[in-house]
C-alpha cells in the first residue's frame, strides 16, 4: 500500500477514535502535532531517510489513540507490545484493547522494523513524558524520531494554541479559572503533579506549560518553543493584571 493511502487510513482512524473528545484532545490536535512533527523532522535533517519521515508521521498521527492520559474522553487504549524498546514498566490495560494501533499497522502492511519503531515512540510518549521527567526517570537517550514527535506534541501545548487548549480542558473538567487562595505548586514530584484536587486552570501554566520550553529535545523544537513561551508569559501577566483590575 502506498504511503499516501496509509496516511489517509490513519487519519480516518484518528477521526473515529477521537470523536466526541473536547477540543483539547481532538483529531485537530493530532493533525497539528503531525504537521509540526514533520516540519521539525525536516529541520532536524531526517528527510535524508524516507523511513524516518514515515515513522515520524505515523507515530505522530497515532500517538493519542487510547492514550490513558485522556482516557476519560475516549475509550480506546494505546497499543502495548513486548517488541517496543522502553525502559519502564507497562501500565495496566484491558488486554482486549491493547492491539488497536498494532493491528492497524499490520493491516496496512507496515514492515516489521518500522512498526516496532512506531509503537516504541507511541509507548514512550506516555512512559517518558512530563510526569516521568518530574520524577527524574525519563530516559536521556532516545531516537531522533521520538524527539521530534514529543516536541511537536509539547509545542501544541504552549503558545496561543496551548492557551486555548488549556482553558478548553479546564472548562470541560469544571475547573475554576483562577483562585488567588490556591497557589501554584512548586518543585512538584510526579505523585504531587497527579493530585489535581483544588487546582485552577491558570495554575496549570505554572505547574506544567511554562516548563515545557526547557524540556524540548530537538534544536528545532527549542527554537519554536521560544516564541510560544514568551507569548504565554505575556498572557499570564495580562491575565493577573486584568483579574486584579490593574488594567
Amino acid at each position: 500500500m502506498e504511503m499516501m493511502d496509509i496516511v489517509g487510513k490513519a487519519e480516518k482512524l484518528v477521526e473515529a477514535a477521537m470523536k466526541g473528545n473536547d477540543a483539547s484532545h481532538d483529531a485537530a490536535h493530532v493533525f497539528r502535532v503531525r504537521d509540526m512533527a514533520v516540519s521539525l523532522a525536516l529541520e532536524e535533517g531526517l528527510s535524508s531517510c524516507s523511513d524516518s519521515m514515515e515513522i515520524v508521521e505515523l507515530a505522530a498521527l497515532l500517538h493519542d489513540i487510547g492514550n490513558p492520559l485522556v482516557n476519560s474522553q475516549q475509550y480506546y487504549k494505546y497499543v502495548s507490545t513486548r517488541k517496543c524498546i522502553v525502559l519502564y514498566c507497562k501500565p495496566s490495560r484491558d488486554p482486549s484493547e491493547e492491539k488497536i494501533v498494532e493491528n492497524f499497522l499490520k493491516e496496512v502492511g507496515i514492515e516489521e522494523s518500522k512498526k516496532i519503531k512506531i509503537l516504541s515512540i507511541i509507548k514512550a510518549m506516555v512512559l517518558q513524558g512530563f510526569k516521568e521527567e518530574l520524577g527524574g526517570v525519563a530516559c536521556d537517550k532516545y531516537p531522533p524520531e521520538f524527539g521530534v514527535v514529543q516536541d511537536a506534541d509539547r509545542l501544541d501545548a504552549i503558545g496561543a494554541i496551548g492557551i486555548a487548549r488549556c482553558f478548553t480542558f479546564g472548562g470541560s473538567t469544571k475547573r475554576v479559572l483562577h483562585d488567588p487562595a490556591v497557589k501554584p505548586r512548586s518543585d512538584l514530584s510526579k505523585e504531587q503533579y497527579m493530585k489535581k484536587e483544588e487546582q485552577t486552570t491558570v495554575n496549570h501554566f505554572h505547574e506544567k506549560l511554562l516548563k515545557l520550553k526547557d524540556l524540548m529535545k530537538t534544536k528545532a523544537g527549542q527554537r519554536r518553543a521560544e516564541k510560544r513561551h514568551k507569548f504565554m508569559e505575556e498572557f499570564v501577566k495580562e491575565f493577573y493584571d486584568e483579574w486584579e483590575g490593574r488594567v
